[in-house]
């Protein structure tokens, strides 16, 4: 494979880590008592020209887990009835082990060595995932268990915004408010986000890597 080739390997812009993009809504804050509610993916890959597009996506609304917290506030502020059969719930298990085995398949396609977690915020969406699938007793979670790509310290980097709906904006991008808060569409434009914040660096010249000038004078 020539260097320039290389160059439009997602397995070359990463480190070998896969970058999965995820959004989920909850019944709380407290990943280990607080139910897991909704949860949605999109795996990312490079396009033949090197540059970062969405890939595949999944999505679950997820029963509460037995004994699991639902917190008023956080249903009025969702809007999730998570008692409702037209919401065609499935267990924890069920969607974690749907979505684990399409990263895999991911992983393999792409020569990666491990995904990571792409989430705005995402040391919450990363905490309700591994705790569902400690809960759920998956062996074989592909994430890494504490490393992540956070949308929302690149947005304040890039685009001097951190919250999700200003940064989208900030960017040129559409974002529905009234659409927001569901972990389908939050995990879209915030895979969105992330493929344009890579992808501006990129046309910027900061990849493929360059010179680093260590002299430079800080005024």
């Amino acid at each position: 494979m020539t260097e320039s080739a290389a160059l439009t390997q997602l397995n070359e812009r990463f480190r070998g880590y896969y970058p999965v993009v995820i959004d989920v809504e909850t019944g709380g804050f407290n990943a280990k008592t607080d139910a897991l509610l909704e949860i949605a993916a999109i795996t990312l890959k490079m396009d033949s020209n090197g540059w970062l597009v969405p890939d595949q996506t999944f999505h679950f609304h997820v029963e509460p887990f037995e004994g699991a917290n639902l917190e008023p506030a956080a249903l009025a502020f969702t809007g999730i009835d998570p008692h409702s059969a037209l919401r065609g719930a499935v267990t924890e298990r069920e969607a974690l082990d749907h979505i684990f085995k399409g990263i895999r398949k991911g992983l393999k396609a792409n020569k990666c060595q491990r995904a990571i977690m792409v989430a705005h915020n995402a040391a919450f969406d990363h905490g309700f995932v591994m705790a569902a699938a400690e809960r759920a007793e998956l062996k074989r979670n592909p994430f890494h268990p504490f490393a992540t790509f956070d949308t929302a310290s690149l947005a304040g980097l890039a685009l001097g915004q951190t919250v999700l709906a200003k940064a989208c904006k900030a960017a040129g991008m559409k974002f529905d408010g009234k659409e927001a808060h569901s972990a389908l569409y939050d995990t879209q434009k915030t895979a969105e986000l992330f493929c344009l914040i890579v992808n501006r660096w990129k046309k910027l010249g900061g990849w493929p890597l360059g010179p680093i000038e260590t002299d430079q004078a800080v005024s």
